[in-house]
């Protein structure tokens, strides 16, 4: 069986494989990286947050994402029975990148597996992990091609970032279910002839539908947007038909929507997703880290899973570096607990979305702008400004703002009766 040797063995190419990749090659180190698909492949998660530009810079990657001309995207825009909530990220708390894309995935995440190829890194694709052991932080990887060729990789280091697929936790029983409750997605992409420059300029629009149930709109640069109904697995139950007629009668029950996307010719039949949040046992072990959706994937409410899966493997990808000079790691304070503290936070936000606590701060009248820009750095992922206390507080400073406010109205109603 034929055997290679490299420093560190990448599982995925999709962003989260891609900049830990690029990072450690950058760094001096031998790197290959193995992908169980095909490229050009489709993916869900097509909005970015600004926070992701930190890690694709530090990765080398922005000048040939921009060089793509994706929809740039400055902000967030909400909508519930005509009320209308904008954030946008020039006014945020915490100084960053203020600005990001909104992507077709298939392209995007082709866009950086090629350059990585271009830096030297080679790219397997169509390549499936069927085992792996473990000597300490040494490993060999037994990988099967589309043919059914079977090869051995020997590596220092394994970076997991193989997203849905979850390699290392499926292969060595690490997995576990998320405390979010189970929810599904409806969706498709549409030749968009009707968008509004004027009303959705540069940004993803979140429409509230019924409580508990929401729709993206994300426009992309090409004409085409990405549109998907999200909510409990029983709000769908009550439609008849197959995934398309569903999708159909949904678009029709909004009347924003209806009238945009009316007769819109479809790009793909509707697709459907259901029961993504997944967590794991721990990040990390002798030789391996999990980067990306491998650790714990949420909700698409705000965006949170390609930000989550491009500074994990920022972050990993520098301590695999100290690793391999022989430096002394401790993982989990240094990545773990640095991880947990985004992925708690957005869990909070998405709970909050939810259980309408968000409906209350975000559609209340004449809101405290202060307070708004610091929601809006959570928004663009700024998830780890422990400085801005609506990250630091996250558990309890949305229902207790939500509270003061729903006061503040009943005191206003009271007042003028």
């Amino acid at each position: 069986m034929k055997t290679e040797q490299v420093d560190v063995l990448v599982i995925g190419a999709g962003p989260s494989g891609t900049v830990a990749a690029s990072i450690i090659k950058k760094a001096g180190y031998n790197v290959k990286i193995v992908e169980k698909l095909k490229f050009p492949r489709f993916v869900i998660g097509e909005s970015l947050l600004p926070r992701c530009m930190e890690a694709l810079t530090d990765a080398g990657f922005i000048e040939a994402v921009k060089a793509k001309g994706f929809q740039q995207k400055f902000g967030a825009k909400f909508v519930k029975d005509g009320k209308v909530c904008d954030y946008l990220f020039a006014n945020q708390f915490t100084p960053g990148w203020n600005s990001t894309w909104q992507v077709p995935r298939a392209e995007f995440d082709s866009t950086l597996a090629t350059e990585c190829e271009r830096m030297g890194i080679p790219v397997s694709y169509e390549t499936t992990v069927t085992g792996i052991q473990f000597n300490g932080t040494d490993s060999v990887t037994t990988v099967e091609d589309i043919n059914g060729n079977k090869s051995q990789i020997e590596a220092k280091f394994i970076v997991d970032g193989s997203g849905y697929g979850r390699v290392i936790p499926k292969l060595f029983n690490m997995e576990r279910p998320s405390n979010l409750p189970p929810r599904k997605t409806l969706f498709s992409h549409f030749v968009d002839t009707k968008r509004s420059m004027d009303e959705e300029p540069n940004r993803i629009t979140i429409i509230v539908h019924k409580p508990g149930i929401w729709i993206w709109v994300i426009p992309f640069s090409s004409g085409v947007t990405s549109l998907g109904f999200v909510g409990e697995p029983s709000f769908f139950e009550q439609y008849q038909g197959n995934d398309d007629e569903v999708l159909e009668q949904l678009i029709a029950s909004q009347p924003y929507i209806a009238e945009r996307f009316k007769n819109a010719e479809k790009k793909f039949n509707a697709r459907k997703l259901e029961s993504w949040s997944a967590t794991t046992d721990k990040f990390y072990g002798d030789g391996f880290v999990l980067t990306g959706n491998v650790t714990e994937f949420l909700d698409p409410v705000f965006s949170s899973g390609v930000t989550l899966a491009t500074v994990s493997s920022q972050v990993a990808a520098k301590l695999v570096i100290k690793k391999l000079k022989g430096e002394a790691i401790d993982w989990q304070t240094e990545y773990t607990d640095v991880m947990m503290q985004g992925v708690d936070t957005f869990r909070s936000y998405v709970m909050a979305w939810y259980d309408g606590t968000l409906d209350t701060i975000f559609f209340a009248d004449e809101p405290d702008l202060e307070i708004k820009n610091m929601i809006c750095s959570v928004l663009a992922g700024y998830v780890w400004d422990t400085t801005n206390p609506y990250v630091k507080d996250h558990r309890t400073a949305l229902t207790k703002l939500a509270k003061m406010i729903k006061l503040r109205d009943k005191m206003k109603e009271s007042a003028a009766q």
